[in-house]
């Protein structure tokens, strides 16, 4: 018999842990799946530890849970539709098959007539001159499958570079993307319910280094009533022609007040972090209502607020706890260069105050590039 309390989530990172810090006062429990035996849920749920594609172990996740979600998109289809031959999957197994291939996303948009940065597919090396000859240069190669924190990506700046991007993407089939004159990198985070109500995160302006993102500024700074419709506009669409339930990231290159879909990401997002301090109620929370059946959340922002992800290294907690208004997760990872180990939210009346409590973290390990 399945326990209407138990959710079980394929995926342990720091994104399963954050669901579960947020399900527990909730009177909800959790049971993950993740190859690691040290994955970061595991310090607030049941952790299983096997392969996501190992079926038998999937079945042993899903057992007796009430409902099932993932806090990764890289989640294997046919572990997803294993899930749903017995159990509640939400999102559903579509949202990964499209999300987990950057052509099926674009021609998504397309069919919903949102709009991206142009682009041709890429199948092999031959398709890749034919490709340059639309697209132009400057460009970006990008693997249609897999590649995160800016990884599975080269840049083309001539044509004396194709080689050398198509030997960089690994020779995987591809997607080239023109390069677009972005003012800034926005992301919408939407969420819809199993009765299709659907709310949206004030937008977000992020900062990336190294492909990796380092800070996010919520609301985004200057955000007009206008900008966000725009986006929250693209965020309906989407989940309403998925049937999407859950939380949804939809990152947003903005060319002077046009939107363009950058990517998708079918769960919690890192630039959603500061709606645990920063929102009515976050999208840990959010998330689980929707999966569940319950009434969604406000998503108002309650403060101007940051969220700085601490990279390779955690701060010192009394120094980085020094600033005011300051909250400081750590995910229980070991430190490594280039890792996520935690974040820093910082919550303020003001921009200058903001401003003024960023630049006091400044310097701390992990927190070297928080100045946008």
């Amino acid at each position: 018999m399945s326990d209407p309390r138990l959710v079980a989530v394929l995926g342990g990172g720091q994104l399963g842990r954050m669901l579960a810090l947020a399900g527990i006062p909730l009177g909800l429990r959790f049971r993950f799946l993740d190859p690691s035996p040290v994955a970061a849920a595991g310090a607030a749920g049941e952790l299983l530890t096997a392969e996501l594609g190992d079926l038998e172990a999937v079945d042993a996740l899903i057992a007796d849970a009430g409902v099932v979600t993932y806090e990764w998109e890289g989640v294997p289809v046919e572990s997803a539709r294993r899930v749903e031959a017995t159990h509640t999957l939400l999102p559903a197994s579509t949202a990964l098959e499209i999300t987990q291939d950057r052509a099926f996303e674009k021609e998504l948009c397309h069919r919903l007539g949102i709009g991206t940065p142009r682009f041709a597919v890429v199948d092999d090396r031959a398709a890749l001159d034919a490709a340059v000859e639309t697209i132009g240069v400057p460009a970006i190669l990008k693997s249609r499958r897999g590649g995160y924190d800016g990884k599975g990506q080269a840049v083309l700046v001539s044509h004396d570079d194709l080689d050398r991007v198509w030997a960089d993407v690994g020779g995987v089939p591809a997607v080239l993307e023109a390069v677009v004159p972005f003012t800034r990198e926005l992301s919408v985070l939407a969420v819809r319910g199993r009765d299709g109500a659907t709310a949206s995160w004030p937008l977000v302006e992020n900062h990336h280094r190294g492909g990796i993102l380092r800070t996010s500024l919520a609301p985004a700074p200057g955000l007009t009533p206008e900008l966000q419709d725009r986006a929250d506009s693209i965020a309906t669409r989407i989940l309403d022609a998925l049937d999407y339930v859950g939380v949804l990231a939809v990152e947003l290159f903005d060319v002077e007040g046009e939107l363009l879909v950058n990517e998708l990401a079918p769960r919690v997002h890192n630039s959603g972090h500061w709606t645990i301090e920063g929102a009515e109620t976050s999208q840990f929370e959010n998330h689980l209502r929707a999966i569940l059946g319950w009434p969604l959340g406000s998503t108002d922002a309650v403060a101007l607020c940051a969220m700085v992800n601490c990279i390779g290294a955690l701060p010192d907690h009394v120094s980085a706890l020094a600033v005011p208004n300051t909250h400081l997760h750590s995910y229980g990872k070991e430190p490594r260069p280039g890792r996520k180990v935690g974040h820093l939210t910082v919550t303020a009346t003001s921009p200058d105050e903001l401003d003024t409590h960023l630049t006091r973290l400044q310097g701390l390990p992990g927190t070297v590039d928080t100045a946008p």
